[in-house]
């Protein structure tokens, strides 16, 4: 059985992901904030082991692709709800002869596409199919993401070295100006980079396209807070984006302390959220879309992530 905390994780991760039933309670669905509730109560292994065999966009040969919701890790301690712990009965479910490996994942609190293969060789042919198309300037993963604030530029890349720091009983991924070249040979700091593109913005949020051409843990919401647009949902470095006067400026990490998001009363009402409802609102980045040998692969967005869409007004694409 999975602990508490990570039965609650996964419940705060499913929020909005699944359309009420018919016998599904009205409580919590209704009134403000009704898109980013869904679920209330604590899903267990077999609930959420429902959820993942509900989620399957593409199985043919080894491959099996699922679209994966927020919040769920791929890895977990002994005891942790993760995917990996819940493969051998996802393959059961679903009648796969082969244990289940997985290729390809989004971070934990992204949704989006899970690649997994039922043969080894296929797992490691497709994992060097993804490092060599990043070596030769490709980009195999395509993200979704909506932002608070617009990029000043309708596309370009971000570049930041990265590294982990502790502050106070926690690690923090942070960006590193100008990391020397020691820093980077002892893997210190790793150079990242990140191409963007604004697909619709309306009233100082916008729908952006990210293609990561590096691979470094939360490097898509630290390179958002670069851009000074942080992701819709980013609890942990959006607070790293301050403004005086409306106009938004970059803070230290060590000047900003986390804390839960903080929106402007006017996106509030946009979104049907009170204040005392924000850190119930999900990550909105997403994995939409991996670029296979024989050719792409996609997964819509989230119900949340259509929901928010439409509250502000962006189109779908």
């Amino acid at each position: 059985m999975a602990s508490t905390g990570s039965a609650a994780a996964v419940a705060t991760a499913v929020r909005g992901l699944a359309r009420p039933g018919p016998g599904t309670r009205a409580a919590g669905l209704a009134g403000r904030g009704a898109g980013y509730m869904g679920w209330r109560r604590l899903l267990g292994p077999k609930e959420t082991l429902r959820l993942l065999e509900g989620s399957v966009v593409h199985r043919e040969g080894a491959l099996l692709a699922l679209n994966k919701p927020p919040g769920l890790p791929v890895l977990g301690r002994p005891g942790d709800l993760s995917l990996d712990a819940l493969l051998p009965a996802l393959r059961r479910r679903l009648g796969l002869p082969a244990e289940l490996h997985v290729v390809k994942a989004p971070a934990r609190e992204y949704s989006g596409l899970v690649l997994l293969s039922s043969c080894y060789h296929t797992t490691k042919k497709l994992q060097q199919f993804f490092t060599d198309a990043r070596c030769r300037g490709q980009y195999p993963a395509t993200y979704r993401a909506i932002t608070v604030g617009v990029p000043a530029e309708v596309e370009g890349e971000i570049s930041a070295g990265l590294s982990w720091q502790q502050q106070g009983d926690r690690a923090m991924v942070v960006p590193v100006p100008a990391p020397g070249r020691r820093s980077l040979a002892r893997k210190d700091v790793k150079s990242t980079l990140t191409r963007y593109r604004v697909l619709s913005a309306v009233g100082g949020c916008a729908l952006l396209q990210l293609q990561p051409r590096t691979a470094f843990p939360e490097q898509l919401q630290v390179h958002l807070t670069l851009l000074l647009c942080p992701a819709l949902g980013d609890h942990k470095h959006s607070s790293r984006v301050g403004r005086v006067l409306g106009v938004p400026f970059f803070l230290s990490p060590e000047s900003a302390p986390t804390h839960t998001q903080v929106l402007d009363e006017e996106l509030l009402s946009q979104l049907g959220l009170s204040p005392r409802q924000l850190h119930r609102l999900p990550l909105h980045i997403h994995l939409q879309e991996l670029v296979l040998p024989e050719g792409p692969l996609c997964a819509p967005p989230p119900p949340y992530f259509l929901h928010t869409l439409r509250c502000l007004g962006l189109p779908e694409h």
